[in-house]
């Protein structure tokens, strides 16, 4: 309610997206969802989940909530995830995410690519010259190699974890993107079907 003064006070409009909130309680979180749908702000948040409970049961939560908010506001699910994650949640209706993970895992050697999960600290690449990933139409990925990229985490080097950030962040969009363009052909839930193990295999 203090949110509504604020175009008044401030001179500018701001978009509210209040939280959906109640663990893993579904009373709780039909309450929750009830009560922040009349509030008809811009969107709608979902927030509690992947925090450490099992993955069945966000997805679950999450399935429920989407149920009980408004289809015509985009819904946002904060703190998720990987891209499995994503793509199952945009199944069940979530528009909108943030997370660490790209960059988190970038700087800790982890690249998420369209053909899997590579460890870029593993000796395997250490005399691979081929692209990190030609596949998500980045000038970062397409342009440095995976043992280029060894050599400078393996040095210690920032341009490496750099370089690992850049690359998981366009993958990230990349697959949103690809999610987009599969819901608008009408085909995504096989598009998602043949995606989820190519993306979860580690190379």
């Amino acid at each position: 309610d203090r949110f509504s003064q604020t175009p008044d006070r401030y001179g500018y409009t701001q978009n509210l997206f209040p939280i959906v909130q109640g663990g893993v309680h579904h009373d709780l979180r039909k309450a929750s969802c009830a009560y922040i749908s009349d509030k008809n702000a811009t969107g709608n948040a979902i927030g509690g989940l992947s925090v450490g409970e099992p993955i069945e049961k966000m997805y679950e939560i999450c399935a429920l909530c989407c149920e009980h908010l408004p289809e015509h506001k985009p819904r946002y699910l904060m703190g998720v995830g990987t891209p499995w994650n994503i793509l199952e949640c945009i199944g069940m209706g979530i528009d909108m995410f943030d997370c660490v993970m790209p960059t988190r895992n970038g700087r800790n050697a982890m690249l998420f690519t369209s053909e899997g999960i590579v460890n870029i600290d593993n000796k395997k690449w250490e005399k691979d010259f081929s692209p990190i990933d030609t596949g998500i139409e980045c000038v970062t990925s397409e342009y440095y190699s995976k043992a280029y990229l060894r050599h400078l985490i393996k040095s210690k080097e920032y341009l490496g974890l750099t370089i690992a950030s850049i690359h998981n962040l366009a993958f990230y969009l990349w697959l949103v993107k690809q999610a987009r363009a599969h819901i608008m052909q009408g085909d995504f839930v096989s598009w998602k079907n043949d995606m989820l193990p190519r993306l979860q295999r580690k190379l």
